[in-house]
């Protein structure tokens, strides 16, 4: 396994409106790469804003063929790039491949024993656009789109514009004839109209590691969000609503020199501002997170007390959420990483009775094997964070001091973790249950919530 000398190409891509579908096309030396996109439900492929976004998710799908070989040079071919369109795109290469970079010295140790460095990551290739920047108009509408996966954080978006917005639909994305029960239960539960796309990728990416292919984690959020775009230009919606709270910031691990390596770079602050500028040059609709400016913590107090009926739906177990259909799990394993952190995050405001039926039994707070898997969750012996959708290490321990003082959270693992969490100087609950960042709400979608 090696850095392919050869360059990674933008080979094109082409609209097949007649069938609501999208075939992207790469290239690395020999290898060629396709992928391909549905919308089921059609929508106006013929608009501008259609033709646009449809560029956008060619240049961000591109990603997931680049690492398998990870060369210096991006060529982008024909595609019209603006200067900012193309320093928004290495950013997101060397950025959204921070993690995959760094753990090539797990995956792959003899070839890369100091991980990659893709600093000499350089673009070439494109065209001068010959389509103006479209100058931003004032919308007025609320009518979002809200990509939907099944998890605290995404119902919570739901119920924070319940009966304050006009006409709102999910987003759900699949591979072909593919659904998830994790996903699909509490969006049926929602009672809020679907948008579906489905998502074809090359099935060689699927065979890394019989193919000789470099393999690690892509920034998948910004795919999706690209999707997402597409979706609601073909549909007529004025903004994709993510939600990707404060915590998604903040780094998994930081370097010796101060770079940082965030497994969620694509749920980042900086991506969100950076994709939304981009979008909004050209005329698309609005991109931002409805919980950028909220903890973990606040996230899970509201749902606590205003989506308490998804209590028995929601899940984001990534056992759920298997490729393979026959590896699936139809509940909450109860044991990895995100288990951990969602019972973590809920149990200050929810009975132990509620969370143990939750997870079926198998809660993890009541597991005293997982103690490892909450020390690192509260960085109690590591500067390093699972390599997982998990909060900020102080929410974290934030969290356990508040389980401690429940009166039906009295174990012993509980009180062994919140003792060694009170030793750090962490703010106090109450100053992590408000809006704590700046966002890039509109202001019309702004004006709906609290914030402070």
């Amino acid at each position: 396994m090696h850095r392919s000398t050869d360059p990674f190409e933008y080979v094109g891509y082409q609209v097949h409106p007649e069938s609501s579908r999208l075939v992207c096309r790469y290239r690395i030396g020999a290898e060629e790469f396709v992928e391909e996109f549905g919308f089921p439900a059609g929508g106006d492929w013929g608009s501008d804003a259609a033709a646009e976004a449809a560029r956008w998710l060619f240049l961000l799908a591109g990603v997931s063929y680049y690492k398998t070989s990870a060369p210096q040079v991006i060529d982008l071919g024909d595609v019209p790039v603006s200067d900012e369109d193309r320093a928004f795109l290495r950013d997101y290469y060397l950025h959204g491949l921070g993690e995959f970079a760094y753990r090539l010295r797990e995956h792959h140790p003899d070839a890369f024993p100091d991980g990659l460095d893709l600093s000499d990551l350089a673009l070439v290739g494109g065209r001068t656009p010959t389509r103006p920047a479209t100058p931003p108009t004032p919308r007025t509408g609320r009518r979002p789109l809200i990509p939907f996966g099944g998890g605290l954080d995404s119902i919570v978006s739901v119920a924070m514009l319940a009966g304050r917005v006009d006409d709102p639909a999910l987003f759900i994305v699949n591979r072909p004839g593919d659904r998830f029960e994790a996903i699909e239960t509490p969006a049926a539960q929602t009672g809020l109209p679907i948008v579906r796309a489905e998502r074809a990728i090359d099935p060689k990416v699927l065979q890394s590691r019989e193919r000789g292919y470099l393999n690690g984690h892509v920034p998948v959020t910004g795919i999706i969000s690209a999707m997402g775009v597409l979706a609601a230009s073909l549909f007529g919606y004025d903004a994709l609503v993510m939600s990707n709270e404060w915590s998604s910031s903040s780094a998994t691990l930081t370097l010796s020199d101060g770079r940082e390596v965030n497994h969620q770079y694509s749920k980042s602050a900086d991506f969100e501002r950076a994709f939304a500028a981009r979008l909004q040059a050209d005329g698309l609709p609005d991109y931002f997170s409805l919980l950028r400016p909220f903890t973990e913590l606040w996230i899970a107090r509201y749902f606590a007390e205003h989506a308490h009926d998804y209590l028995a739906s929601f899940r984001s177990c990534n056992r759920s959420f298997a490729i393979d259909p026959t590896k699936r799990v139809d509940h909450w394993c109860g044991v990895c990483d995100k288990c951990a952190f969602i019972d973590l995050i809920v149990s200050p405001f929810v009975s132990t009775e509620a969370m143990s039926a939750v997870f079926g039994g198998n809660e993890p707070l009541q597991n005293p094997e997982l103690a490892s898997a909450f020390e690192q969750l509260m960085g109690l012996d590591t500067d390093l964070k699972p390599w997982e959708c998990v909060g900020d290490v102080v929410e974290s321990r934030v969290a356990m001091r508040l389980i401690a003082e429940r009166d039906d959270r009295a174990t012993a693992l509980v009180e062994a973790l919140s003792g060694r969490a009170a030793q750090f100087d962490d703010p106090a609950a109450d100053a992590l249950l408000v809006p704590v960042s700046d966002h890039g709400i509109p202001e019309r979608y702004a004006a709906l919530i609290d914030l402070g």
